[in-house]
């Protein structure tokens, strides 16, 4: 059975209604701590510098459309971690990462100097200022009220407002992506699946007030692109904030029937499509979804190292099989850094199943971004690892991830979703509306 370290700045150890953050409190963002509610100084040894603002403009030679040109590809890793030295960086390295080095002794974690590169448009540091004090928490933590466009907790009182952080942080106003997505199986067969995704982040619009919200978190729809049997299928998700008070909507168009279908629950443990049974619902973008089958533990903040200013692993032209390796993403390509995260515990109620009983979360202090999730099972055992590898998209500029990982350790293998090395670049200047979401909309894309 799993034990949790202690660490500092320990916290309460399940949910309970607290006090909007008061205006003495409040005033520290922006001053000793980032917009966002990060510490902006570094760390006395220098490993994690100062906060200065992230990256807010793009390199010179950059033009909208790019595949994001790597600013730091003159870094050089200052250590290599392997299984042999791993005992000397153990208490700095998620669990899953960890076994991930002793499974395969010829995995190796590259870490790079600490780029704190994170930064979002000034207003939301702006919102996110005024929703310190005005968010709280409501429907026993599985809903906000009292927040729009920034982050809705910048100084979190518990696990459940940390979680919250990550799932309304600024990802842009709306975006249209192209990726494959792949299931690894052990000996390193897999096949690719190409989809193009519209989202349109309903909450973080500009000059969207709290009360014209109406429950709506973002509208997300994909279609398949290839392979030719698959071409053409569809998915509609109306996304609600508070999804105990309206649960969110999911339709289906199926190619071969010609018809939409809605889809009676597309959440929590239900698995995703194609996935080859690794990728729950509520694993998309790390987590997502109602909070309410989980008991929320916020364990503190503590430097670990963790996939951070992923360009390498995104450039343009790299080939998909020299990406997916047979056991693992090519850690060639991957960068870690030393970065302060909160840590947080989620167990699952009784009453409940899941094929993960219990979960701990690693997010970026200043992006809000799960960064990495150690997996376990009913019995303690820890069976798995998500990462999310990140870089800060310049012309939002906005940090989340490009490309996300599921290795499943009892089977000897993994899933990996966001590939886009061959793929025209995300457009975050597409034109969506809520129209663009329904059931109709739907069926006419598909014919």
């Amino acid at each position: 059975m799993y034990r949790l370290a202690t660490l500092c700045l320990a916290a309460s150890l399940t949910w309970n209604a607290h006090a909007k953050v008061d205006p003495g409190k409040a005033a520290s963002l922006g001053r000793e701590l980032t917009p966002l509610g990060a510490e902006r100084a570094g760390t006395p040894d220098g490993l994690i510098p100062d906060w200065r603002g992230g990256i807010t403009e793009p390199p010179a030679h950059y033009r909208s459309g790019m595949h994001h040109p790597d600013p730091f590809a003159a870094d050089r890793p200052r250590l290599i971690i392997t299984a042999d030295n791993l005992h000397e960086h153990q208490a700095q390295l998620p669990a899953g990462l960890q076994q991930l080095l002793r499974n395969n002794s010829d995995y190796f974690i590259q870490v790079f100097p600490t780029r704190r590169s994170a930064a979002v448009p000034q207003r939301v540091y702006d919102a996110t200022r005024i929703n310190a004090e005005t968010a709280e928490l409501i429907s026993r933590g599985n809903g906000v009220q009292g927040a729009t466009a920034g982050i809705p907790f910048p100084l979190p009182q518990s696990g459940l407002e940390v979680i919250w952080n990550h799932i309304m942080r600024y990802r842009g106003d709306q975006v249209r992506t192209w990726t494959q997505h792949a299931a690894v199986l052990q000996g390193g067969k897999y096949s690719l699946l190409k989809r193009e995704r519209d989202i349109l982040f309903v909450y973080g619009q500009p000059e969207l007030s709290a009360k014209k919200l109406d429950n709506t978190l973002l509208y997300y729809k994909y279609r398949v692109v290839s392979p030719s049997s698959l071409a053409g299928t569809s998915l509609l998700v109306q996304e609600t904030l508070d999804q105990i008070l309206a649960m969110r909507k999911a339709w289906r168009y199926d190619r071969g029937e010609r018809r939409v279908r809605r889809l009676p629950s597309l959440a929590y443990d239900a698995l995703q499509p194609d996935t080859s049974g690794m990728a729950t619902a509520d694993m998309v973008d790390a987590y997502n979804g109602a909070p309410d089958r989980y008991e929320w533990t916020q364990v503190g903040k503590q430097p670990m190292i963790v996939p951070y200013n992923s360009y390498a692993l995104h450039q343009q032209g790299i080939a998909y099989d020299h990406i997916l390796q047979p056991s693992f993403v090519n850690p060639q390509l991957l960068r870690y850094e030393l970065h302060r995260v909160w840590i947080v515990e989620a167990k699952l109620r009784k009453g409940f199943n899941h094929p993960y009983h219990a979960r701990r979360f690693y997010i970026d202090e200043d992006s809000w971004q799960i960064l990495a999730v150690d997996l376990y099972n009913k019995q303690g055992e820890l069976v798995g690892v998500q990462e999310s590898h990140s870089i800060n998209y310049y012309e939002l500029p906005a940090f989340f991830s490009t490309l996300e990982t599921i290795y499943d350790f009892k089977r000897k293998r993994y899933f990996v979703d966001g590939l886009d090395n061959n793929e025209p670049m995300y457009r975050f200047d597409i034109e969506l509306s809520p129209s663009d979401f329904t059931p109709s909309a739907l069926r006419r894309d598909g014919n």
